[in-house]
């Protein structure tokens, strides 16, 4: 898949998570942070990032270039995704089914973030098994880098739209 360049889009931040972590030494406490960043363009395309950081905000802009870095495409289908798709990674598994028109965004909080910065206006979605935000972050944009619609299938099996709508 050809890497798509962030440069030119006008791309929306959203933090998902941020995750504060403490070493103990001789003098007391170190708290480092690290920040989990969603970015899209609200149409179809989509990256997440991890920053860490001793600082927050440092964290943040670390996971946002992180995330410039990892940018998808995304099959849409007016408001909605092509078809239902489960998406893996590690322990987390999230569900994404594709909702009628009006049906708004019913997810929970990192796969909210990940929809709708995808621009995605209507899905069903549930997170199964982990519910640490990273892996259901990396989950949900497997299950959208997976999703095809109609067009690309007709062209991998060589023949035409109508002919696998039926």
């Amino acid at each position: 898949m050809a890497r798509i360049d962030g440069s030119n889009l006008e791309l929306q931040e959203r933090v998902v998570t941020i995750n504060r972590v403490s070493k103990t030494v001789k003098g007391g406490r170190i708290f480092k942070f690290a920040a989990l960043v969603v970015v899209g363009d609200g149409n179809g395309i989509i990256g997440f990032g991890l920053g860490k950081s001793g600082e927050v905000p440092d964290a943040i802009r670390k996971g946002i270039e992180d995330a410039k870095k990892n940018l998808i495409k995304v099959s849409l289908k007016g408001t909605t995704i092509p078809h239902e798709v489960i998406g893996e990674f590690g322990a987390g598994r999230v569900l994404l089914k594709p909702a009628p028109e009006g049906t708004g965004v019913i997810a929970g909080g990192p796969v909210r973030a990940v929809v709708e910065t995808a621009g995605i206006k209507d899905i069903r979605t549930k997170a199964l098994r982990s519910n640490n935000p990273c892996n259901v972050v990396r989950a949900t944009i497997n299950g959208l880098k997976s999703l095809r619609n109609a067009s690309e299938v007709a062209a991998i099996r060589g023949k035409s739209v109508e002919e696998i709508l039926g």
